[in-house]
Order: structure tokens, then sequence, then C-alpha cells
């Protein structure tokens, strides 16, 4: 029985199960990198992996368009395999092993923010409460910060990568143990008929939500790795992530009077001007303070993004919106797979890595303004 009001108890149960999903399941690897690279895995092994879990991710994503489960088994279900695939990910010493994990937990994630995304803003909006939103996604940037910095304390302590694999494990294991019962209240819902109609005609939705997936995984996958190759001290170098997490979280706080404010599309056409200028910042500013700077403004925004597209989706939609937001979330998935797999066909060219960005602050600023061109 919750002691909280049923909206906060939504809101916070739906944070937590983003923590895991997004914080461990699709970026646990972001912060552990670092320490995989020292014990002999190249930056290109850490591109296929990134791969594969967001190609877990796209078909995650996808399934939930036409798979017919019940919410509170698909949360429910997703959480146990992220934690799972996780505490195994510091059990295995296989190349091939880890591309499956990493898939499944990619698989899991896209579950997770589909269900629980489309759940929790029912819900809240039942409840009257739809601007605690921000509170529900603030999970993402929540769950960053704190494996950046759990994976910040295991590098000074000189621990193994191993070590950080089993750590998350173990807490995505506590956390879902916590919110476990709050997920069989997530009765299935009718969806309306004409859902394949609604999901082609959000179009340009679904376009740009896939653009900004291709804009913000380059920096959201490689800064600690970017950061180790400009300084060696572990606290530098792992801050990145951690700052990357924690302006994630805040801003999706400050992003709900913005979007009541503003309107969920005017949010995300400037977030995807200020994303833009994040993933551009190492190309901008030199050193490491380029780096913090695209922590900075692309942990501020990539979730706000989030929220502001899912609430369009919603806005535009209403009841029906799980299909669209599913749509929007696998063209999301396409985009962050197309990343990881340039940077590691690029690694070895001169400039490779930096047209990448190129291309990525490209794809954000083409994205804002195909937002723009369209009338709300």
């Amino acid at each position: 029985m919750p002691i909280l009001a049923p909206a906060f108890y939504v809101a916070l149960c739906g944070l937590a199960a983003l923590a895991i999903s997004q914080g461990i399941g699709r970026f646990a690897m972001t912060p552990i990198l670092p320490m995989m690279q020292a014990e002999g895995l190249t930056l290109a092994q850490g591109g296929w992996l990134a791969a594969a879990n967001y190609l877990g991710y796209l078909v995650g994503a996808l399934s939930t368009i036409w798979l017919a489960l019940s919410p509170a088994a698909a949360i429910r279900g997703a959480l146990l395999a992220i934690a799972v695939s996780t505490l195994a990910m510091g059990f295995v010493d296989s190349f091939a092993a880890w591309l499956a994990l990493r898939a499944l937990a990619g698989v899991a994630s896209g579950w997770v923010l589909v269900y629980v995304s489309a759940w929790a803003l029912e819900r809240l909006a039942d409840l009257g409460r739809p601007g605690l939103g921000g509170a529900l996604y603030a999970g993402v940037g929540t769950g960053v910060a704190v494996a950046g910095f759990a994976c910040l304390v295991i590098m000074q302590l000189h621990s193994s990568a191993d070590a950080a694999w089993l750590s998350l494990g173990v807490a995505a294991i506590a956390a879902t143990g916590a919110i476990w019962a709050a997920f069989g209240s997530a009765a299935p819902r009718t969806q309306a008929s004409q859902s394949g109609s609604r999901v082609s005609s959000a179009w340009l939705l679904i376009a740009c939500y896939g653009a900004y997936g291709f804009g913000y995984i380059v920096p959201a996958t490689f800064l600690p790795a970017m950061a180790r190759q400009i300084v060696a001290d572990p606290l530098a170098f792992g801050s990145a992530w951690p700052i990357f997490g924690t302006a994630a979280a805040l801003s999706t706080l400050a992003a709900a009077t913005l979007g009541a404010a503003m309107g969920p599309r005017r949010v995300w056409i400037v977030c995807m001007v200020i994303m833009a200028i994040g993933v551009a910042a190492p190309l901008l500013v030199p050193g490491l303070a380029g780096i913090l700077l695209s922590a900075l403004l692309v942990g501020a925004t990539f979730v706000t993004i989030t929220l502001a597209g899912m609430q369009e989706a919603r806005r535009l939609y209403g009841s029906a919106a799980r299909p669209v937001m599913a749509a929007m979330t696998s063209a999301f998935a396409v985009g962050q797979l197309i990343g990881p797999i340039l940077i590691a066909l690029v690694e070895t060219m001169p400039h490779g890595f930096t047209v990448v960005l190129l291309m990525a602050t490209a794809s954000l600023l083409a994205g804002a303004a195909a937002l723009t061109s369209q009338h709300e």
C-alpha cells in the first residue's frame, strides 16, 4: 500500500524503472568502457557492444507495436532481464557473450521505456498531475548519474570492470524489488483500431525523433572514452558521465514547467539546437573543457527531448499514442544504432571521429528545422 499520494507514487516508481532501464540497461557500458579499455578492449569493440545494445533497443521498441503483452508482465520481465544480463557481464569473459547480453539488455530497455511511458503518463493525466512527467523522466538522468558516480568510485578504488558490472547488476535487482508491486496495476489498455493510420500520420515526429537518436548518441556513448584520450586521471575523465547524468536529471524537472509555458514541441526544437551545440563542443572548445561542456549541454537536453517528444505524441494522439510512441522510439533506436557503427568503422581513419560529430550536429539542426516548418 503506497504511503505517497497516488500521482507521486506513480511518478516515483516510473522514475525508478527508467533509472534501471536507461541508466543501467542502456548506458551502463559508457562509464565502464574506460575500465574495459584498460583491460584490453578496443574502441571499435566498444562500438560494436554499444551497437548490439542499441540494436536490441530497436527490436524491443518495434516489438511493442504488435506484441499483445500485459504491461505488468512486460515491465517486470524487462526489469528482471536488465538486472540478470548486467550481472552476467561480470561473470563471463567472451566477447560474443557480451554482445548477446548487451543486446538482451537493449531489448528490455526498449520495452521499459515504451510501456512505462504509456503507463505513467496516462495515469498522471487521469490523476490530474501531467506536470509530474518531468519527475518521471528524471529517472533517466538519475540512473545515468548513479551509474556514473558508482563507476567513478570503482575506478578510484582501482577495481575491475567486472566489479562495476556486478555492482550495477545488484543495484538493478534491489531497485526492481522495491518497485515490483507498483506495476501489478498496469492493466492492458484497449488501443484504438486505427493505430496504423495514426503511426503513418506521425511521420514527421517519428523522423525528427530518429534524427535526435543519431545526433545525441556519439557523446552519450563515448564521452568518457573521449575524455580518457585527453587526460589520464580517472577522477577527471570519469567525471564526464556523472555530469551528463546530473544535468539530465535536473533538466527534466525544469522541462515540465517550460513545457507548460511553451508547449512540448517548442521545448523539443530549442533543445535540439542546444544539443547540436553540445555535440559540436569538443570540436569548438579544445581539451577537457570541450568534453565537459558537451556533457553538460547534451546531458541537459537529451532526456528533455525524450519527455517533450512523448508529451507531443500524447498531445496529438491522446490515449491512442502508444503505437506512435513505439514508432518514435524505434526510429530513435535506428538513429542511435548508426552512431556506434560509424565510430567502429572510422576509428582508424584520419578525422573520422570529427566527421561523425559533424554529421550528428547536422542531424539535430535538420530535425529542429523540420519541426519548426510544420504548423502545430
